[in-house]
């Protein structure tokens, strides 16, 4: 307790660590202004029931940061952001030319991959936004549009989502921790107060044996998340420095490399969750679009339920692989091994260079396993419990705590780096 006062000191005195504290709260306040202004010619009682039951609509709503319930001008959110970051990052294996941009050619390389996935979100946000009014418009919440005023809706909504991902952006540079994260984390919260507030107005005392195994899951859930988030794998790591008499009088100085066991944090659930919501959208799209033999298979495949062993088998499997793609592209065993090379380190047992990138690697796959494992066992829980139970909120409420407690934990650990700097 006492060194949490510590810490909560050293923020308060630190002018320019309050300057980004203050910075993030001014963003996440202007987007949740965004969030409350709807676009134009809804009817909120057909939204209201549109919404009902919707699980579909309920997990693309936490990645509009909760603006799709209201249908605003941010109603698409950092989705479009999201997938075209995960097209991009896609490419990077089938084209070496996009590695390479990615990760040899620095700053410079980054900023371009960075630029191009912009520059992709604005068709995946037309692609999205169209899908939605022609959606919303069938189902009669959103009154008949002329196309002048369905394209000035697409352009408001096109304009919304790049708005918030150049928000999302600014909220890295100038705030602290991943603004996208954070977008995604102020929607859920924000959510909290409707949600309390449904769950105390349906309460059924007959219903308190669920309500207690979904608190007691949450809290375990909490406890996992937390645990795998701070697990380390220490690798050995041995520094020989030369003493007073050059060369020949040596000393070696003893640490260690810590590697995480989940080095992706909460990005494979966003990234998986991305993937499934985006077909599901576009089969909306077409069962609606009166195709035909067409449109009736879409409807078919639309109308599976979430809670069903295909969708979790998918899902569990998306994450996973996006586990060990994100950790891939993240960190460089090679790239690692380098450095301790020119630092003049290394691992005791094993060779500098090569050998060392390979016996870093190994280990980085074999932790990356168990982290991926439990983040697609975790992921998928909530759908498990639906199916055990019966209550459709479990599956949304799960992937919303999943995303939040990550969140925090990765707000937390930035903000007691950028304290540890400045004790030093």
């Amino acid at each position: 307790m006492d060194l949490f006062f510590k810490k909560l000191k050293l923020v308060l005195s630190d002018g320019a660590l309050l300057k980004r504290i203050g910075f993030l709260i001014f963003a996440l306040a202007l987007f949740r202004v965004l969030a409350a202004i709807p676009v134009p010619g809804i009817d909120p009682i057909q939204l209201e029931q549109f919404f009902q039951n919707n699980q579909f609509l309920g997990f693309l709503n936490i990645f509009s940061g909760g603006g799709l319930s209201s249908l605003s001008l941010v109603m698409l959110g950092v989705g479009p952001f999201i997938t075209a970051s995960i097209i991009m990052q896609l490419l990077t294996i089938v084209f070496p030319s996009i590695k390479s941009m990615y990760q040899e050619e620095g700053e410079i390389g980054r900023k371009k991959f960075t630029q191009y996935s912009r520059m992709l979100t604005v068709p995946l946000a037309a692609v999205q936004g169209f899908s939605f009014l022609f959606l919303l418009q069938n189902q009669g919440v959103i009154a008949s549009l002329s196309p002048l005023a369905l394209g000035l809706n697409l352009l408001v909504i096109i304009a919304g989502s790049m708005l918030l991902m150049w928000l999302g952006e600014l909220m890295t540079e100038f705030g602290i921790g991943n603004g996208v994260s954070l977008i995604i984390f102020a929607g859920i919260v924000a959510g909290l107060p409707q949600t309390i507030s449904q769950l105390a107005f349906s309460f059924d005392p007959s219903q308190i044996p669920l309500y207690l195994t979904f608190g007691i899951a949450a809290l375990l859930v909490t406890y996992g998340v937390v645990v795998m988030t701070e697990a380390e794998r220490p690798v050995p790591v041995t520094y020989a420095r030369a003493g007073r008499a050059g060369a020949q009088s040596q000393s070696a100085v003893s640490t260690y490399l810590p590697l995480r066991v989940n080095q992706a944090g909460v990005m494979p659930i966003i990234f998986a969750l991305s993937i499934l919501i985006f077909p599901q959208l576009i089969l909306n799209f077409v069962s609606q679009a009166n195709l035909g033999t067409l449109s009736s298979i879409a409807s078919s495949l639309a109308s599976l339920p979430y809670g069903a062993f295909i969708y979790g088998a998918f899902y569990f499997l998306l994450v996973f692989v996006f586990a060990f793609f994100y950790t891939a592209i993240t960190f460089d065993p090679t790239r690692v091994a380098d450095n301790l090379q020119k630092s003049g380190a290394f691992v005791p047992g094993v060779r500098p260079g090569n050998q060392t990138a390979e016996y870093i690697g190994r280990i980085v796959t074999r932790i990356t396993l168990v982290g991926a494992i439990f983040l697609g066992a975790v992921a998928v829980l909530p759908l498990i419990m639906q199916s055990l139970t019966g209550f459709s909120a479990l599956a949304i409420g799960g992937t919303a705590l999943l995303i939040a407690v990550s969140v925090v934990l990765d707000l937390v650990q930035k903000i007691d780096a950028q304290v540890s700097l400045r004790e030093y």
